[in-house]
């Protein structure tokens, strides 16, 4: 094992670091790449009349790692995907959440080093927080993007059901951050959706920008070894907390 990766529980390994400088350091070949960068919308949004004084102080527009210029956005998500390819498994699955303007981008990336495009879907949150309500529509869904690396198919355990290229879940719960907050963090049972249909029992999962772990908490849950990577210390001490809570 790497000595980048510290195992906080059981075949589960964090670091507190760019996940560019790691991610060639992996141990393991990754089933399941599933990840939720940032969408980089923060200069977007300042150069709007959104009145972001307004919001709070944690919305994701406020934090400098969304503040990126969009050709410098653009070379890092190349960087991501290139090296990328040297640790995912042939015909593995990668998930990425994005906001839906820059789907496109990512997707003529990503192509590029082999990812095949499957389809683009839809997170719907039940329960949006209802920002300007009376003036224009609520802001309720986020996109994710499925690819396959060096493949047309992989792992997909829909147990011969129709599955949608949508999920509806209620935002992040309370009870989800009682061990710190984190600004876009996203809900167990919707990042429990992908790994139990594209990863199996004893896979390699790998969330580079792993935030405040939910999906290594759900890899746990579910036996896949897990590598995450998380750039915020803060960030990376909830993982820690929330981790150490699920093997007590």
């Amino acid at each position: 094992m790497s000595n980048s990766f510290t195992e906080c529980v059981k075949n589960t390994f964090v670091a507190n670091k760019n996940c560019l400088e790691l991610i060639e350091k992996l141990d393991d070949k990754v089933d399941l790449l599933i990840t939720d960068p940032p969408y980089n919308l923060g200069l977007f949004m300042h150069r709007r009349n959104t009145n972001l004084k307004k919001m709070r102080e944690n919305h994701f527009s406020a934090s400098n790692w969304d503040n990126l210029e969009h050709e410098d956005w653009i070379k890092y998500v190349d960087d991501f995907f290139e090296k990328s390819t040297k640790i995912m498994q042939k015909k593995g699955s990668l998930i990425i959440f994005m906001a839906l303007i820059k789907v496109e981008s990512v997707i003529k990336i990503a192509e590029k080093y082999g990812f095949y495009y499957k389809t683009t879907g839809v997170w719907h949150k039940t329960n949006p927080m209802p920002r300007n309500m009376n003036i224009h529509f609520v802001n309720s869904i986020e996109g994710w993007i499925y690819f396959i690396y060096k493949g047309t198919s992989g792992t997909f355990n829909n147990n011969a059901k129709l599955m949608h290229d949508y999920i509806e879940t209620s935002i992040t719960p309370i009870g989800e951050k009682k061990f710190g907050k984190h600004p876009t963090q996203k809900p167990v049972k919707l990042i429990e959706h992908f790994i139990k249909t594209l990863s199996n029992e004893g896979d390699v999962v790998f969330d580079p920008f792993m935030g405040s772990g939910t999906s290594a908490v759900v890899s746990y849950r579910l036996k896949r070894k897990f590598y995450g990577i998380e750039l915020e210390k803060d960030y990376f001490e909830i993982t820690n907390k929330r981790l150490i809570n699920e093997d007590s």
